[in-house]
């Protein structure tokens, strides 16, 4: 088993690979943040409102269907697959034009609500890599759990800021020679950890 410093790096990493891929929530940050630098950070405690709840219903709901070794092996896979896919998307995507955030009329933590209970993406990455990782957590007890959720929410929340931040000083940020070497990063990533938890899950056949 993996030090908790360890599997909380690799939460990071993914968290972020997935995060920083371009969707409705990139989309809604760029856009608010026309109007303020902190509608990043608004936008990412409405994504909290609906994320947390649903990793603990997941823990909760799932807890003990997950122990099995079968059920492990069929997330470790899924996720894996879905990780791939990711990557080579990304890879896909470098040489599209980069997304230009629209503005909305709600506020931006409603935002983030709608952004996330409203987007089949979201809920995807949660039944698939987020099951994953939550499994992974419970390895460390009620620590791991609750380090591994405040990790991946402050990674939203970072990266979220980040952008509105950029955005609202006029910075142009998915475009060019940096949003192709980004892409290619996050690809990487996301390509070396599903191969991983593929690998991972093959082991647990044998």
């Amino acid at each position: 088993m993996i030090p908790l410093a360890g599997f909380l790096a690799q939460v990071v990493l993914v968290s972020l690979s997935g995060v920083m891929a371009p969707g409705p929530m990139s989309a809604v940050a760029l856009g608010k943040g026309s109007r303020s630098p902190h509608a990043g950070l608004l936008i990412s405690v409405g994504h909290g409102m609906v994320e947390i709840p649903l990793m603990i219903l997941l823990l909760l709901g799932l807890g003990v269907f997950l122990e099995h070794g079968w059920v492990q092996v069929g997330l470790g896979l899924l996720g894996g697959g879905v990780l791939l896919w990711m990557g080579v998307g990304m890879f896909r995507s470098i040489n599209v034009e980069g997304i230009r955030g629209k503005d909305h009329a709600h506020s931006p933590i409603l935002a983030g609500i709608f952004m996330s209970g409203g987007n089949p993406y979201f809920l995807i990455w949660w039944a698939t890599i987020g099951i994953t990782l939550i499994v992974r957590s419970v390895e460390f007890g009620i620590v791991g759990v609750v380090a591994f959720a405040i990790v991946h929410w402050l990674c939203d929340c970072l990266w979220m800021w980040f952008l509105s931040a950029l955005s609202f000083k006029g910075g142009r940020f998915f475009g060019g020679s940096f949003q192709k070497v980004l892409y290619a990063m996050c690809g990487l990533v996301l390509m070396g950890f599903g191969v991983k938890f593929v690998v991972d899950s093959v082991r647990l056949i044998a």
